[in-house]
């Protein structure tokens, strides 16, 4: 909501003054489009993908062989003796229990290092628009909640091109 009023005060005050906002270089940044676009993202992704894939695959074969205890128990079920039956019925609640606190481990885990991944990469596109608006002498650059932008304004597309420069 504070973003809205300072936007809202500073295009009042360019309106009061028509002088000043002709002399105003304003630029926008698309954050949705250079987030989904930008080179960085995908390297962070891949990136991810290989710090957990070892996880990934060892959640799997747990739970095949959960599966497959599963299955075997229900076909023994009739052969087995109360007692087999029920200490293997234990085992696999048990590790339901173990596989289940394993996924969330990794689920959390994972959110985690996505999270730290996204924080690095707006961070680069932060520094990434300031260069640019430093470089091509903007007053203001909007990033974040812009509705609408004339492609005068737009400068996504030059964002874009200087983080696949990197």
């Amino acid at each position: 909501m504070k973003k809205i009023k300072i936007v809202g005060l500073i295009l009042a005050s360019l309106m009061v003054s028509p002088v000043f906002a002709e002399e105003m270089k304003i630029g926008v940044v698309n954050a949705s489009v250079v987030l989904d676009q930008s080179p960085q993202k995908e390297r962070a992704l891949a990136r991810l993908e290989k710090e957990f894939s070892a996880r990934s695959k060892s959640l799997e074969n747990k739970h095949k062989e959960l599966r497959a205890a599963q299955e075997k128990l229900n076909r023994d079920a009739a052969v087995l003796s109360n007692e087999d039956r029920q200490v293997q019925e234990r085992k696999i609640i048990n590790d339901q229990r173990e596989l289940k606190r394993l996924q969330d481990e990794y689920s959390e885990d994972l959110s985690i290092r996505r999270n730290e991944e996204l924080r690095k990469l707006e961070e680069e596109i932060a520094e990434t628009i300031v260069e640019l608006a430093k470089k091509e002498s903007y007053d203001l650059v909007l990033y974040q909640g812009v509705i609408f932008a004339s492609e005068k304004a737009d400068l996504t597309s030059k964002v874009l091109e200087k983080l696949k420069a990197k």
